[in-house]
């Protein structure tokens, strides 16, 4: 049976998967809020339930938070383990919704037709691509095509605090040749990619202090240290006049840029004039060597996210602070270890202080980077795949964020992910009015049917 069968089975049956769709989206799985917990629970039953209707040996898994979702599918072939998330972002500030996040509904837009309702985008109506892409391909083979794990969260939107131990504690159960994770997007409307490198993140609170309380400046100031003068000559010599970070060490592991991926960029046509302009920017500021697609893809950064210190109510109150804070994140690359990054940047602060100003550091994660192997011949099958589908070539790309899963299932299982999405820039994920293209997931079900074809093949 051919793979066209399996096309024309996903079209016929688009309304009753939209409709699917819209009954996972009425539920209101906010992990994050105790008061929802009851309707996390019952969008993960709702999960195993379609799941056995496929033939999945599908059930809840109990966590300390709330449960995951687990079933296979047995099969010839290759092993692949599906991953996704039915928990979802809260949805304050309700007042600006346009209809009630959780009655969703299907609206014309000036770009087309969107589903709208919190979860459409991230991460229900993408989940579902895969398990519609499934459920064409048995009605119409009787089969899967290979061995198909699905393996579903529930607080991935509250941190994942029971996701690292569940993995470690069933690892031979969701060990598999490849991780398929639909978390992702699109480059623009028409390029489909497959993120093959997600970037780490380290995070430092840092905190000055100098006098015991804080002081009159008529008084005191000349001969007094104070902390936000001494935090800001810190946070200016973080880089130089060419955009690099001069923590000792810091590119310690930043490997270059493959040429095949660096020209598979290029053709991308990524316009930074217009990527900078949509926020009111107009000159990229990092690397001065570098284009603004690899500072985001391929390159580690260092960013001030804050500062406090001293008066800053309304009016003006003329004092030395005695105290000055600034939260600083390192985004990083290839093998850069964030711990040893972690002590080179507070050996840097320490030899910067004067007299008379102390230091506290307060750490907040430190993760490294993801870089998936892409010899796997799925990698390059489902590139391949996605060509076919979409107007533009797949492309691997990177990623600016940081999604750790795709790291844990290469550090505790031993699986590379491909990361392949069908959201859109504007699909307004954690805002109001979060949508999701229909042809996102019209096109996407069908993206995941021919990748399927591809696992058939091998």
């Amino acid at each position: 049976m051919s793979l066209d069968q399996v096309l024309e089975t996903i079209e016929t049956d688009l309304p009753a998967a939209m409709d699917r769709l819209m009954q996972l989206l009425r539920y209101p799985s906010i992990s994050t809020d105790p008061a929802y917990a009851s309707a996390c629970t019952e969008a993960a039953q709702w999960l195993a339930r379609d799941l056995q209707s496929l033939g999945a040996d599908a059930a809840l898994r109990p966590t300390p938070g709330h449960p995951m979702v687990v079933g296979h599918i047995p099969g010839d072939g290759p092993h692949v383990v599906f991953y996704g998330h039915y928990d979802v972002q809260p949805v304050d500030p309700l007042d600006l919704w346009d209809r009630d996040p959780f009655d969703p509904e299907v609206q014309d837009t000036p770009k087309g037709r969107v589903i709208r309702g919190r979860g459409a985008s991230d991460d229900k109506g993408q989940l579902m691509t895969f398990i519609e892409a499934c459920r064409a391909w048995k009605a119409v083979h009787g089969t899967l095509p290979g061995r198909i794990s699905f393996f579903f969260e529930g607080e991935e939107e509250s941190g994942s605090p029971s996701l690292v131990p569940f993995m470690k504690e069933n690892a031979d159960e969701l060990r598999a040749d490849v991780a398929l994770i639909c978390d992702t997007g699109m480059f623009g409307d028409d390029t489909p990619t497959i993120v093959t490198r997600l970037r780490g993140l380290l995070g430092e609170e840092v905190v000055l202090k100098a006098a015991d309380k804080d002081l009159h400046s008529g008084m005191y100031g000349g001969p007094s240290q104070n902390p936000v003068r001494v935090l800001a000559r810190i946070i200016a010599a973080l880089h130089d006049d060419a955009g690099r970070v001069t923590v000792p060490g810091f590119y310690d592991g930043v490997p270059d840029l493959p040429p095949e991926i660096a020209a598979q960029w290029a053709a991308l046509g990524f316009d930074a004039t217009q990527f900078l302009g949509d926020v009111g920017l107009s000159v990229p500021a990092g690397e001065a060597d570098k284009t603004a697609l690899e500072q985001i893809w391929s390159r580690p950064t260092c960013e001030v996210n804050g500062i406090t210190g001293g008066y800053t109510g309304a009016g003006f109150k003329t004092v030395l602070p005695a105290e000055a804070r600034a939260k600083i994140s390192f985004r990083l690359v290839g093998k850069q270890d964030p711990h040893a990054i972690r002590d080179s940047f507070r050996t840097m602060v320490r030899n910067m202080l004067p007299d008379d100003v102390q230091v506290e550091f307060h750490p907040h994660g430190a993760s490294p980077a993801s870089q998936m192997e892409t010899d796997h011949p799925l990698f390059e099958a489902a590139r391949h795949a996605l060509s076919d589908e979409w107007p533009n070539p797949a492309a691997y790309v990177g990623c600016g964020g940081s999604i750790p899963i795709a790291g844990y299932f290469k550090d505790i299982l031993d699986t590379d992910a491909m990361l392949i999405g069908f959201g859109k820039d504007d699909d307004q994920i954690h805002s109001p009015n979060e949508k999701y293209d229909v042809e996102s997931f019209r096109k996407g079900i069908r993206s995941w049917a021919r990748i399927l074809d591809q696992l058939s093949k091998m």
